[in-house]
């Protein structure tokens, strides 16, 4: 092959247990970007990046995450099932399989890091059996300098096998693919699927234990930006509520689109160095900053191309998590380093199908710690003529799937971090007004921007009071009762519906979806965040 010059031995996997493989060091993205062609792994897109195919998984696998239990984790991880126990002796069994697995096979090494703020640095060595899969290293993590790979150490080792497939009956595992975090060995283990997202969330998991538990950081499932005045915001936000699309702000930097600590200094970080963002239904005007990201260096995930390399991103034939992955130098609008600091404002995005919840309100810290257990947002049934009701979901701290501790950990944290800081909380609905999915629609983009914009300018009263919020019957938010650039009817999610009966009855029905499933973490709770649910 044409690349084989670029095989380095000066890095060894021995230690590791891999044998006698030809090891790819360090590539550059362009030598991937080739490599992965010439292999007929991956074709180029018109725009340049590169499109390649996950294979059989398209998406994270949650039954097929694991952690070892062992002396470190036994006391501390939440387990169940987003935090299901592996075997230790099991794990040194099916490390080793890997390993041999990887062992006389062209492999690709890559040595980075994670947590922008140095004090919080973890270096990563991935060992990547996909060359696409190791340029997804390269976009997703921090990148060193190259006086800083001398005698470099890793923190946490990842080891990537997307072709092994594991023996479930022999191994331990539910079926053929796994990801398992080991925290006595700091190793992450991927194997059986070419998703990339397992490398970047295994990673994303062992942060949401370390930070807390060794370092009084708190972890988050958000994006962030900075202003002008260096005051920072935070958007925290499930699947299709706005996240990356109102974090994107032409009047402020983009400090990261998904992943940051807040520490006990007040600065927030970003942990990675790219972005991961979906890519269905992407266009030009849309999302300007994230179309413009897909040239050369970029990877596009399971779209469908036509013979000009012309992506069409209305297609899900393959899936509707198509994905594109670029360094987040690729976005014109960032800060750099990707810290801030003094943050002043933080947004707790939902998309309300039911349509009661306002559109924006100021949250006490009770109410934030209930809300960032609850991670609400809805889903649409379906698509379907005649199918339109709501479905509540609810992800814990907005990102329950790579959380292993207990919700009420991180929520605890944040009111504590919101009390010292005196962070202002907002609830945001993105979803809609005027009556539920299908009888009403969607919040216009432009009000929602002006009551974020207004929040940060600090144009609505830090003190609730009644002359400035009305505070809601049923779920006890404090809305605004005016806000610059926003007409007045659209504050109030009742006025809206021109239907006081039925809009009391689908908020009721919405407050028992919240009790209901606030229920499993009740015990945990202190008084201040049960108080912060619904009033009826």
């Amino acid at each position: 092959m044409a690349t084989n010059s670029l095989v380095t031995n000066h890095i060894s996997l021995k230690k590791y247990g891999i044998h006698n493989a030809n090891v790819y060091y360090q590539l550059s993205p362009d030598e991937l970007h080739s490599i992965t062609i010439e292999k007929n792994m991956g074709k180029e897109a018109s725009s340049g990046a590169l499109a390649i195919n996950t294979g059989e998984f398209t998406g994270r696998s949650p039954k097929d995450r694991f952690i070892v239990k062992d002396e470190i984790t036994s006391d501390k991880v939440w387990w169940g099932d987003i935090n299901i126990p592996f075997d230790p002796d099991k794990f040194d069994k099916l490390y080793d399989k890997v390993v041999a697995y990887l062992s006389e096979k062209e492999v690709y090494v890559r040595d980075s890091y994670v947590c922008a703020d140095e004090n919080y640095r973890q270096n990563i060595r991935v060992v990547n059996e996909y060359p696409w899969s190791n340029l997804f290293a390269y976009n997703m993590f921090l990148r060193p300098e190259e006086e800083e790979l001398e005698g470099f150490k890793e923190d946490w080792l990842i080891v990537n096998a997307p072709g092994f497939m594991a023996d479930p009956e022999t191994d331990g595992t539910r079926q053929h693919n796994f990801a398992i975090l080991n925290f006595s060995k700091k190793i992450a283990l991927i194997g059986g699927t070419g998703y990339t997202g397992e490398i970047k969330k295994g990673i994303f998991s062992a942060l949401n234990f370390l930070l807390p538990v060794y370092h009084d950081t708190l972890p988050m499932h958000c994006s962030a930006n900075v202003g002008k005045e260096g005051d920072t915001s935070i958007f925290f936000g499930l699947s299709g509520t706005g996240k990356t699309t109102l974090s994107a702000d032409p009047n402020r930097k983009l400090i990261g689109d998904d992943e940051h600590g807040w520490t006990p200094e007040d600065t927030i970080f970003n942990f990675e160095g790219g972005c991961y963002a979906k890519a269905i239904n992407l266009s030009a005007d849309s999302e300007p900053e994230i179309f413009g990201a897909i040239k050369k260096g970029a990877i596009l995930e399971n779209v469908i191309m036509d013979e000009n390399g012309k992506v069409d991103f209305t297609n899900v034939s393959i899936t509707q998590n198509t994905r594109v992955s670029y360094p987040i130098y690729h976005i014109q609008n960032i800060q750099q380093p990707s810290i801030g600091k003094h943050p002043k404002n933080i947004f707790f995005l939902t998309a309300d199908a039911f349509g009661v919840l306002p559109p924006i309100s100021k949250l006490t810290p009770g109410q934030a710690a209930y809300h960032f257990i609850s991670g609400y947002t809805a889903k649409v049934a379906g698509t379907e003529a005649g199918v339109n009701e709501p479905v509540p979901s609810f992800s814990a701290c907005f990102g329950a799937p790579f959380m292993p501790l207990h919700p009420t950990v991180y929520a605890e944290m944040l009111s504590k971090k919101m009390k010292e800081s005196g962070v202002n909380v907002w609830l945001i609905n993105t979803g809609w007004t005027g009556g539920p999915y299908g009888v009403g629609k969607r919040m216009a983009l432009k009000h929602t921007r002006a009551m974020i914009t207004a929040a940060m300018n600090g144009d609505l009263p830090d003190e609730i009071s009644y002359d400035d919020y009305h505070i809601h019957s049923v779920f006890g938010l404090a809305q605004p009762r005016s806000c610059p650039n926003v007409p007045t009817e659209v504050l109030s999610s009742r006025r809206t519906w021109n239907n006081d009966e039925g809009y009391y009855k689908k908020a009721q029905e919405l407050a028992d979806a919240f009790k209901a499933n606030f229920k499993k973490f009740e015990s945990y709770a202190n008084d201040e965040i049960k108080a912060g649910g619904p009033l009826v």
